[in-house]
């Protein structure tokens, strides 16, 4: 966990993702490179004239003075900060700067749902999660204290999600944490007898793991909606995170069979990572 991305607008939820990033930073000795994406147009970016010019140097010196005053923060104090500025609001670049300096991590912030809204929808934050090639941690709050000692890993248990599951296991051997593996069983949604998942979960950790010794650790669930079946037993395993598997190109976790929507992400209170499938 050496290399942390903070995506950020200068907002509120901006800030507590970079609290979250330099509590993890300092816990590991990781730089953070906070990353502010401007909203250029390329009429701007490209124009021949002065007066346009002008322009985008205009809003290119304000957004670096706005940072400097954004990244002028006493937690962000023993912490290696690169604040970098790019032209272009196009989510895509973040994979550039996650392979030009070999990130682990991209850390951001999102006000999640207020009643009936959706915020992710369409957000920043789903948009990240959908291009990145690598782990983002969605935070939500102010925190408190950021010791991730107990995960809720969801997964369908299917040959697919080994990958992101290896990956997600990887991550949090690194902040030594303990993952409590869970598969939701629902009426309406693919359910299955207890002899089909057990047959389920056992194929999985033979690929996954090469044995089961991890089989009498996958706690099944039964609920009326995968999402409220994570986010009951997140409650009651007294979790620090919950994590989910993505298909990039289809939004925020999709798996179990069908997908899930982005409830879980949305109306988790507890910070949510999601893993590329």
């Amino acid at each position: 966990m050496k290399k942390i991305i903070v995506p950020i607008d200068f907002s509120e939820h901006s800030e507590y993702a970079l609290e979250t990033a330099a509590s993890i930073a300092k816990k590991y000795n990781s730089e953070i490179y906070v990353l502010h994406m401007l909203q250029l147009s390329n009429a701007i970016i490209t124009a021949s004239t002065s007066a346009l010019n002008e322009e985008a140097v205009f809003y290119l010196k304000l957004a670096e003075q706005k940072m400097e005053s954004f990244l002028d923060k006493p937690y962000l104090e023993g912490v290696n900060v690169i604040p970098v500025v790019k032209h272009f609001m196009v989510f895509k670049e973040i994979n550039e700067l996650v392979k030009a300096h070999d990130a682990d991590l991209i850390v951001m912030g999102s006000h999640g749902a207020s009643g009936a809204k959706e915020v992710l929808l369409g957000s920043n934050a789903e948009k990240v999660v959908r291009h990145a090639e690598i782990p983002v941690l969605i935070v939500k709050h102010n925190p408190i204290l950021v010791e991730f000692d107990t995960v809720v890993f969801a997964s369908d248990f299917t040959e697919e999600s080994v990958e992101s599951y290896l990956r997600a296991k990887s991550v949090f051997d690194k902040l030594d944490a303990k993952i409590h593996l869970v598969y939701v069983n629902t009426p309406n949604n693919g359910f299955k007898s207890s002899t089909e998942i057990d047959r389920l979960i056992s194929k999985f950790l033979k690929m996954a793991e090469g044995n089961l010794d991890k089989f009498k650790e996958v706690t099944v669930v039964s609920d009326y909606s995968i999402e409220q079946g994570i986010l009951n037993f997140a409650d009651v395993a007294g979790a620090d995170l919950i994590a989910v598997a993505t298909h990039g190109r289809k939004g925020l976790a999709h798996f179990f069979a069908g997908s899930i929507s982005e409830d879980v992400t949305n109306h988790s209170t507890l910070p949510v990572m999601t893993f590329k499938i």
